[in-house]
């Protein structure tokens, strides 16, 4: 028995400053156990009173929080039981500040992700713009969220961004969106039947909303053409610019049946013809 009693009180020292014995090894493990154990108590007795959606982001959390409790339960575990926590820190210090600076980023993305699911700024299914990029969000996660563009890449946004750069949440009002295009024509043109092409062109679309119904703005006297716009409504922005596309392609060829013009800038150069020898 009073081996096993030196064996337990056996003394490693690393240095000078920091020492610690194979029983305070024993009390670390079963404090790190006991901590474990009781993060998943209450995370299951957390989780019971959520729903589905507000679990999985809940769960995000937890699991960088789970971190962070590990840390400070260690690092009073070793207080209690006389290991010298400063002289550590001191020994490490040029070792932790090389890490702190490596993983920056990193804990901004950390912090940005647990803004995100808490603030729910974006959430699963929005139809985003960042940085001029479309994408529609798959899934949020504590450093990256995930977007899938409109070409079927998929997007790995790093959460800071979200922090750092404008957002554009296309679907934060809902899934109905306002879009347009212009068209320009010719000075002379008849604009009344102008606006009925347009909006026949629009209504008769299948992803074009009936309610509320296309509208034709008269946007400009241009420098060389009558400048119109074609309002409409989708439900899906996801596939506003294929529709805008559908559209430019009958307005074009709805007006060569109609003979009417649109036209392209052009410019008059004057030659002054009397010169001097």
């Amino acid at each position: 028995m009073e081996k096993f009693v030196d064996f337990l009180n056996y003394q490693f020292r690393l240095g000078s400053e920091i020492s610690f014995t194979v029983k305070s090894i024993f009390i670390i493990l079963l404090v790190f156990i006991a901590t474990k154990y009781l993060l998943r108590l209450i995370r299951r007795l957390i989780i019971r009173r959520l729903d589905n959606d507000t679990q999985s982001k809940f769960k995000s959390i937890f699991t960088f929080l789970n971190y962070f409790v590990y840390i400070v339960v260690i690092l009073i575990t070793f207080d209690t039981i006389g290991v010298n926590v400063t002289a550590i820190f001191a020994a490490s210090a040029a070792l932790l500040v090389g890490v702190g600076l490596a993983l920056q980023t990193f804990i901004q993305d950390i912090i940005s992700g647990i803004f995100i699911i808490a603030d729910k700024a974006v959430h699963v299914g929005d139809i985003i713009q960042i940085d001029g990029k479309v994408g529609r969000v798959e899934n949020i996660k504590l450093r990256t969220t995930r977007a899938v563009t409109i070409d079927n890449k998929v997007l790995i946004i790093p959460n800071h961004k979200f922090l750092v750069s404008i957002l554009y949440n296309w679907t934060e009002n809902g899934t109905k969106t306002r879009e347009f295009v212009q068209v320009g024509v010719s000075y002379g043109s008849d604009i009344e039947l102008v606006r009925k092409i347009l909006i026949d062109i629009a209504s008769s679309h299948k992803s074009v909303l009936k309610d509320p119904a296309p509208k034709v703005f008269f946007t400009d006297f241009g420098e060389s053409s009558l400048d119109m716009k074609i309002y409409f409504t989708l439900n899906n922005s996801f596939i506003a610019e294929a529709v805008k596309s559908d559209l430019r392609f009958s307005i074009n060829m709805a007006f060569k049946e109609n003979n009417i013009e649109i036209p392209f800038p052009q410019r008059t150069l004057w030659v002054n013809s009397n010169t001097k020898d």
